[in-house]
């Protein structure tokens, strides 16, 4: 067997790949050295931007094989037959740390996942919580501000972490589950993921529905207690990467049960919560879930920076029979996401193999910009309408149209009958055991502690106290018995 040539980028065979060109022997280096100038460049230029948020993430390869009929609330096509299987791609991530972060940290995990259907590409880009700290997508930078490292000391803060979630009562739930026995997952393959936003199925009668996604792991929960988390880490910074590359490489292929809940879309208007809040949850006693197929990961990327660093998911990538909700935060993502990979990957990174459509035909007027790979022909126009049998809209609408009204303005979230801050982070709390409880006691005020300002950690104090009093005393004398340390 003949070995494969080295060559430059335009093909032409390397004489020496040990030794750069010298004007003689130890002299200096020539400027005629087209391999060395050209390794040297593409090296200069091998990283693009990391994510501003889930830098740090690992993904595989799968399937989703539907495993119930759920044709009588969307008109989907891969979720038209029991049986039927769609290829799809996930990107799991932590979200505050950079890219160089570690794995087995206390932070929410990204759960997404690209469905390659017939019909385009379906993105469903959620979290391992069903709830967020915010509401409103005009507090997102600054609240991601307070939690990534602080432009004096260069690390993340506890007076800015504490401090904006004591002026955002919308955390307590969030923060609830966080500091939770679930806060640290011991791997990707053992936690559950969830749409968290809210969105809309409608089926082929035009019936409009409003749903939740609920992703149950099949190799159950695991999680690891604070001290566990920080012996990972010493250990293995990369622990989540490592078991879930190996447990597919071993042929362990990691499976998820798609389960969803399902409200009729006139219920929404006169239910006891916002149903479009991302801090709330709707009671599974209100709306059970519904179980609608099977995830299962059996093939991990060749290359992590082509298939997961470049992966691009945007939660406006809807396919026929699902789409959006009044839900403010995922109205703020559908830009904001798409936004992100023009400016990082560019305005074709949907034409890389990771992100390309490929179980539909792409065919549309866009053309041209920096890597643009599909250019069309001397045929084909770049503008519509046109005389020349160009592709053409349906006239026919992804989803349902949802009924808007009133005045334009910066309006608060319509109240519900339960829709304040804390009534759900007290529910939750009450659902915990006593040991629960002991240990999320203790890691909220492990960090509260190191707070500063007497007067932020009153002021978060009064939002425990509000979900539960007992949640409250609890936290104040756990954090008061620290700072006397």
């Amino acid at each position: 067997m003949s070995k494969r040539v080295l060559t430059t980028e335009s093909g032409a065979p390397v004489a020496d790949n040990q030794n750069s060109a010298t004007a003689g022997v130890g002299g200096p280096l020539l400027l005629q050295d087209q391999h060395l100038l050209e390794k040297l460049a593409r090296f200069n230029r091998e990283r693009i931007p990391e994510r501003v948020v889930h830098a740090r993430g690992s993904g595989a390869y799968g399937y989703f094989e539907v495993t119930d009929d759920v044709t009588g609330f969307t008109s989907a096509d891969f979720l038209s037959a029991v049986g039927k299987r769609t290829d799809l791609f996930i990107r799991f991530s932590t979200v505050a740390d950079s890219l160089g972060g570690s794995d087995a940290v206390r932070d929410p995990r990204g759960f997404a996942v690209k469905f390659y259907t017939e019909q385009g590409n379906y993105d469903l880009v959620g979290n391992n919580t069903p709830v967020f700290f915010i509401k409103d997508p005009v507090k997102f930078p600054d609240f991601i501000h307070s939690q990534k490292r602080d432009p004096f000391t260069g690390r993340q803060e506890p007076d800015n972490v504490w401090d904006f979630w004591a002026h955002s009562p919308e955390a307590t739930h969030q923060v609830t589950w966080l500091f939770g026995d679930r806060g640290i997952p011991a791997s990707y393959r053992h936690m559950d993921g969830f749409g968290s936003h809210t969105y809309q199925w409608t089926n082929a009668e035009g019936e409009a529905f409003f749903v939740k996604y609920h992703f149950k792991t099949n190799q159950g929960i695991r999680c690891l207690s604070a001290e566990q988390a920080a012996e990972t880490v010493g250990a293995d910074a990369t622990s989540h990467q490592t078991d879930l590359l190996q447990a597919i490489e071993r042929g362990v292929n990691p499976s998820w049960t798609l389960y969803v809940q399902i409200m009729p879309a006139a219920e929404a208007a006169d239910y006891r919560f916002n149903p479009f809040d991302l801090t709330k949850v709707w009671p599974h006693a209100d709306y059970p879930v519904q179980r609608v197929g099977r995830m299962v990961l059996d093939r991990n990327p060749d290359n992590i920076f082509a298939e997961v660093e470049q992966a691009a998911f945007s939660p406006n990538n809807f396919v026929p029979g699902i789409g959006p909700s009044p839900d403010k935060m995922l109205q703020g993502r559908l830009f904001a996401y798409a936004d992100a990979h023009r400016y990082r990957l560019g305005v074709n990174h949907t034409q890389l193999p990771v992100n390309t459509p490929k179980n539909a035909v792409v065919d549309n007027y866009g053309r041209d910009g920096l890597m643009a790979t599909r250019h069309g022909s001397r045929h084909d126009k770049n503008y519509e309408p046109n005389s020349y049998s160009g592709p053409a809209q349906t006239g026919v609408p992804l989803s349902a149209p949802f009924a808007v009204h009133g005045h334009t303005g910066t309006h608060a979230a319509p109240q519900h009958v339960k829709d304040d801050d804390f009534f759900q982070a007290g529910e939750l709390y009450r659902l915990m055991s006593e040991e629960e409880k002991k240990r999320l006691v203790a890691n909220i005020a492990g960090g509260l502690s190191q707070v500063s300002r007497e007067d932020v950690i009153d002021k978060i104090l009064t939002h425990f106290a509000a979900a539960d009093p007992d949640y409250g005393k609890r936290v104040a004398e756990a954090v008061s018995a620290l700072r006397e340390d």
